[in-house]
């Protein structure tokens, strides 16, 4: 990535994950030589962006976050600017190339403290999905506290454990839907890049007259800005990553979370109902009652881009709290 593909206040660093793709990521401070003693590098606020998005998701947060933390923002495997590999197309395979930004962050830092920064991660969507993976296989060690925004812990609908549809995705839950979902990526991909915004904004999933204010000029913009990211993407390879996704159950992982949890959810997403949502603070809270708490966005699946100022307000609070 170019350094003027940055969002202002962030630079564009690289590092290669363990099967030698490039992982481009987002930071407020410098990473490598250049970087030089600053307090802000000893608490890192991780954001992983959705399905078919990119690091820029998060241009209304970043300077709000960065004022007094590190913030890093990745683009997963074939997404952004990060590297594309004919395969990897695993939730599994992001995870561990998430382990692999991670150790490449610690071995950058410019402090003196042993084991580097303390890290919290906010997982937004497909990114939830990557922490409750990386939780699985790797264990919640590296992290300080763990966010999942508008994700449920599995999409497919379930005989097991009543997994219906109050709970499962809206729009991609068994088989024939995410059949049908993954033609569309492939043939018919500017359809799909409108109706993933359809979806993912409160406003036009669910639009309230008496409170939404959105001009026509906003409205065209949005829909611009996140169509042109995804059009990065290669669709054949989000398809095949879409099933992964689809059908991965993290339910049980989630159980084994151990560092305190902040689930937040959109009450206008287009992606999941609410009791899906509130799934992963039961299960947190199977085994460490009070580790988890959720709040609830007049917001949609993109609710970090809907409501910034109260996004940002409580990821400061909920990093300073798990810091203290």
């Amino acid at each position: 990535m170019a350094a003027n593909d940055a969002e202002p206040g962030m630079q564009y660093a690289s590092c290669a994950a363990n099967d030698g793709c490039s992982l481009a990521f987002q930071s407020s401070l410098p990473v490598g030589p250049g970087a030089t003693l600053d307090a802000r590098y000893a608490t890192c606020v991780l954001l992983l962006h959705g399905f078919s998005g990119s690091s820029a998701y998060f241009r209304r947060n970043f300077a709000a976050l960065s004022a007094d933390h590190w913030v890093v923002a990745p683009d997963m495997r074939g997404h952004g600017g990060s590297g594309r590999t004919r395969g990897g197309y695993h939730v599994a395979r992001l995870a561990a190339d998430l382990r692999d930004l991670v150790a490449h962050l610690r071995g950058s830092y410019p402090g003196d403290e042993d084991g580097g920064p303390q890290v919290v991660a906010v997982g937004c969507s497909i990114g939830a999905a990557v922490l409750w993976t990386h939780a699985e296989l790797f264990g919640c060690a590296g992290f300080r506290g763990l966010v999942f925004v508008d994700q449920a812990p599995l999409q497919d609908r379930s005989a097991f454990g009543d997994w219906d549809a109050t709970r499962a995705h809206r729009g991609c839950y068994d088989e024939a839907s995410t059949r049908a979902a993954q033609r569309a990526w492939i043939y018919d991909p500017l359809r799909t890049h409108a109706g993933l915004v359809r979806d993912c904004l409160g406003y036009r999933f669910a639009p309230d007259p008496e409170t939404d204010d959105i001009s026509d000029e906003c409205w065209r913009g949005d829909e611009e800005f996140f169509t042109a990211i995804s059009a990065r993407c290669d669709g054949a390879w989000l398809a095949r990553l879409l099933a992964d996704h689809t059908r991965y159950d993290h339910r049980e992982a989630i159980e084994d979370i151990d560092v305190p949890t902040l689930v937040m959810a959109g009450r206008r997403t287009g992606c999941f109902p609410l009791e899906g949502l509130k799934e992963t603070v039961r299960r947190v809270e199977t085994n460490r009652p009070g580790l988890a708490k959720l709040s609830v966005f007049d917001a949609g699946h993109w609710l970090f881009y809907e409501e910034p100022e109260r996004f940002n307000r409580e990821i400061i609070e909920f990093v300073d709290n798990c810091i203290a």
